[in-house]
Formats: structure tokens, C-alpha cells, sequence
């Protein structure tokens, strides 16, 4: 395997062969200091070839969106990167019996996303593309109640924040079941759902499961089945095409 491309001032990638190119990968970086956070993703992205970023939705109980990450976004915006929301712990302690995964996870992934509309995120960096893991947590299902409540905390209007909270994108991870699908589908852009896994993490039975359950779900054509499946993500990932 050639070694990873490198981008050059202009922007442009530059490797051997480009057909070589299959995999992607975003790069973690040391949030909670947002300037070391700010150099890693740099570095990443101009040195490693990194194709976006990996950010927690909360560091040490902060959100993503808070205004002291705001350096490190508008660096992100101005690369027109992509950002990889992925949970962490919740801050708070957990449910004896209901691992962190099942309930948690997916709380800190819908804080996050209302927490970066609640400041304006996607408004004033409107060239992030923000991926939410496991389908945004309870983000398809809560939108609307989400939606008035942030409209009651900001004056913005109702469907301006809607549309903020639809502008993320969507992966599929752990997330194919026949009650989580339509509820993304309804709520998502259709270009903006993406296929995950969660693997390695995730135990291969599980994995399996929800794949399992995503290929079979009868709600997506031929058509949309391929664009969640490759599609949709070369609009993200565009030097694997």
C-alpha cells in the first residue's frame, strides 16, 4: 500500500494513484484544549490526510458548541471539513443494569446536536459537515419537541431551527431497526443518511443484527438503499470516489 496522500497549499491531494485510495479516516484530537485541538486537526488534515475530524459530543460535561470551541470551528469551516460526532459519557451517573451504549449514548448525541443549534453552529459555520453517529441519538424522534424548545430559549423562528437541526448528517450505526429507520427517514435529508456500523466496537453479533435488519428494511428502493450505502458519503468523501 502507497503511503497516505498528502494535501498541498492549494488544497489539491497529492498521491501516486488516486484509484488507489478506498478508506478514509477522520483523525481524533485533544478537545477539552481547544488550541491543541486546533494544531492536531491541522496537522491531520494538511500532513496525514486525514479526511475530517472525530469530536466528542461532550468533554469533561462541556458540550460540543460551546462558545470556547468556536476557534477551533470556524478553522474547521474555513477547511470546509468533516466532523464525526461521536458520544462519550454521559454526565451523569448510569442506570444500574442499562449499559451506557443503549440509552446514554444516544442522549449525548441529541445534546450535542441541540446544543450546537442552541448556539448557532450550522448558521455560522455553514461549511462543517457534521455527521451524528447512531442515526443522532433521539435527534429523528425528539426534533420537533427539540424544536420548541429552542425556539422559546432563542426567539429564532421555529422552522429556521428546524432546518438548522436537519442540516446535520446521519450515519446508520446500530441503528437499522425497523422503529429507529423510519423515524431518521422522515426527519433526515435523504442525501444526508449515511451507512455505519459501529464496528470494531460494537460486539460483531450486534453489528450484524442491525445490518442484518437495515438490508431487509422494504421502507428504501433499490436506489436509496445505494445512496446510503456508497452514494451519499462521496459527497462527504469525495477523493475515494
Amino acid at each position: 500500500m502507497e503511503p497516505p496522500a498528502r494535501h498541498r497549499p492549494d488544497g489539491h491531494l497529492r498521491h501516486r494513484n488516486r484509484s488507489a485510495v478506498r478508506f478514509g479516516y477522520v483523525a481524533t484530537v485533544p478537545l477539552p484544549d481547544p488550541d491543541a485541538a486546533e494544531a492536531a486537526a491541522t496537522h491531520a488534515l494538511d500532513e496525514l490526510a486525514a479526511d475530517g475530524v472525530v469530536l466528542l459530543a461532550n468533554t469533561d460535561g462541556v458540550y460540543l458548541g460551546h462558545p470556547g470551541h468556536d476557534p477551533l470551528l470556524a478553522e474547521l469551516d474555513r477547511r470546509r471539513a468533516v466532523v464525526f460526532v461521536h458520544p462519550s459519557q454521559l454526565p451523569a451517573p448510569p442506570m444500574p443494569g442499562l449499559p451506557p451504549f443503549a440509552a446514554d449514548f444516544l442522549l449525548d448525541t441529541t445534546r450535542a446536536a441541540a446544543n450546537l443549534v442552541l448556539h448557532g453552529v450550522p448558521c455560522r459555520y455553514p461549511n462543517l459537515k457534521i455527521i451524528l453517529s447512531h442515526a443522532g441519538g433521539f435527534l429523528p424522534y425528539a426534533a420537533h419537541r427539540i424544536t420548541a424548545a429552542l425556539v422559546a430559549e432563542t426567539g429564532r423562528g421555529y422552522e429556521e431551527i428546524l432546518e438548522d437541526l436537519r442540516s446535520f448528517w446521519f450515519d446508520t450505526a446500530l441503528s437499522g431497526s425497523p422503529s429507529a429507520l423510519p423515524s431518521l427517514l422522515a426527519f433526515a435529508r435523504p442525501d444526508r443518511v449515511v451507512f455505519g456500523t459501529d464496528g470494531p466496537f460494537a460486539p460483531e453479533i450486534a453489528v450484524a443484527h442491525f445490518t442484518g435488519e437495515y438490508d431487509r428494511y422494504h421502507g428504501l428502493d433499490t436506489a436509496a438503499h445505494h445512496a446510503i450505502n456508497r452514494g451519499n458519503a462521496l459527497a462527504l468523501l469525495p477523493r475515494l470516489s
